[in-house]
């Protein structure tokens, strides 16, 4: 059977990309960015702080890690809480440790629940990026552009009553977006966004009401797709992270800085038999002397793009 014309009549077909959000690039051939004091490698921590409802809502859809056995799923949901409570000051102590400044992702019940924790996050020179309203505020298209647009809001302005400073940054639970959410985040005056992961740089995305800055927050290199997905141990993630480092460090020798985001997980990387290996991790890449531990609105802020 022929194939029906149609399949060969696509209006956006074109070098690169089927959209105008943002032109396609070579990585290679692009125009090198410099990092501050001539660093490097850009690591860019983002700790995602989160409280999941004891019961899940599955419209647009479960987030990833919400309760999953019965009602009332204690086991996860204090498993949950324990990344609040512990893991999160185990993490907030091994930054100190080098002198790490990071990104917090934080739903704003995080802010409503623990204004303390949020806090700690300010006193310590970290960032508060928003991380939606709780584990049941998840985006797709079909939740509708109003209530969308009230979930966004919701976050920003909790967290900034909380914190004292507007969050510049956006980060949608599973970096899942509808079509309306790039626009929506320009209009509530967000800087930049993590959701979109095909770059390894900040890189410029335009809407019909503006542009921001999409900061690509790698899923591969996540904590929870390597620890708990893959099932690897801690001593392979951070065998995992360094190879990365070394490969970027090396690229930028020739291209320009680079970036290395490391998206952890408080009830994940805070547990008792892996937090040590994180710390040596961390202390590792601080001995380097390409390294740049810098906050997702400082290396904003620094590509200048």
């Amino acid at each position: 059977m022929a194939l029906d014309p149609c399949y060969l009549e696509y209006p956006k077909r074109r070098h690169g990309m089927d959209h105008d959000f943002y032109p396609w690039s070579n990585l290679f051939e692009r125009k090198p960015i410099a990092w501050p004091d001539g660093k490097s490698v850009a690591v860019w921590i983002l700790v995602n702080l989160e409280w999941f409802p004891i019961v899940p809502e599955d419209k647009p859809f479960r987030a990833p890690g919400h309760m999953v056995t019965p009602y009332p799923d204690y086991r996860h949901y204090t498993a949950r809480d324990y990344g609040t409570r512990i893991g999160f000051y185990r993490l907030l102590d091994a930054f100190a440790k080098v002198g790490a400044k990071v990104s917090v992702a934080a739903n704003a019940a995080i802010a409503e629940r623990y204004p303390s924790v949020i806090a700690d996050i300010v006193a310590a020179g970290h960032e508060i990026v928003a991380h939606s309203t709780d584990m049941n505020g998840t985006i797709a298209t079909g939740i509708g552009e109003e209530a969308e647009r009230a979930l966004i809001l919701r976050s920003l302005d909790t967290l900034e009553r909380v914190a004292g400073t507007r969050p510049r940054g956006w980060h949608s639970i599973a970096r899942s977006q509808s079509f309306d959410t790039p626009r929506l985040l320009v209009e509530a005056g967000v800087d930049y966004m993590c959701d979109w992961v095909n770059d390894e740089l900040p890189y410029r995305f335009t809407t019909s009401a503006g542009s921001l800055i999409n900061l690509p927050l790698n899923h591969e290199l996540s904590d929870r797709q390597i620890l708990v997905n893959q099932q690897h141990s801690v001593d392979s993630y951070v065998e995992q992270m360094t190879d990365a480092y070394t490969l970027l460090e090396a690229e930028s020798t020739r291209f320009g800085g680079r970036m290395l985001p490391l998206n952890v997980t408080p009830y994940i990387m805070g547990l008792p038999y892996r937090i040590d290996a994180f710390e040596r991790l961390l202390a590792d890449l601080a001995a380097r002397p390409g390294t740049w531990f810098a906050r997702g609105d400082s290396i904003v802020d620094a590509a200048g793009v």
